[in-house]
């Protein structure tokens, strides 16, 4: 009759643990820009935009042919709608990016190509604070890749940490 005590002290112990650990884990979002175009003069960003909430902890990954394109963040909104591309906080070369969005505020993102710029080919993203309990909300976009284990994973390991209690209550 102890033993059955201490095993249903252990798996409750494991399930508890478990549960915290899951509740201080924020969803990480990875945002494609511009979907499967990626960061292209003919995608329609602002389209792809819409209804999309960026958090601090979420990443954005820019797609381009690093011949044609570039990305630089810039400083101010004015910058920004004028596409004044003279002084850039940062610029990026390599076709494939991802920046973290590591702080919350407003971040400018254009083309370094004038022209593309004065087309359209820019991103105001506003990075909100991250969410205090992920199920307060759904995350609005998800990449195509998964961001966390699958749900078998979390109860592989379940099983797995289950197994090493009753095990170790069994031996006790």
């Amino acid at each position: 009759m102890a033993g059955v005590k201490v095993l249903i002290a252990h798996v409750l112990v494991v399930l508890v643990s478990v549960s915290l650990r899951r509740q201080e884990v924020s969803a990480q979002v990875h945002h494609v820009v511009g979907g499967d175009r990626g960061w292209d003069p003919d995608s329609d960003i602002a389209s792809w935009l819409s209804g999309r909430v960026f958090r601090q902890g979420d990443k954005i990954w820019f797609t381009y042919s690093a011949a044609q394109e570039s990305i630089l963040e810039l400083q101010s909104l004015e910058d920004f709608l004028t596409c004044d591309l003279a002084s850039p906080i940062r610029m990026y070369t390599d076709g494939l990016n991802h920046i973290s969005l590591d702080r919350e505020g407003i971040r400018y993102f254009t083309s370094g190509n004038m022209e593309s710029c004065k087309n359209g080919l820019k991103l105001h993203v506003n990075v909100q604070p991250p969410e205090k309990n992920e199920t307060q909300s759904t995350p609005t976009a998800i990449a195509t890749a998964p961001t966390s284990p699958s749900a078998s994973t979390k109860l592989n390991v379940l099983t797995y940490l289950l197994f090493i209690g009753l095990f170790h209550c069994y031996m006790v």
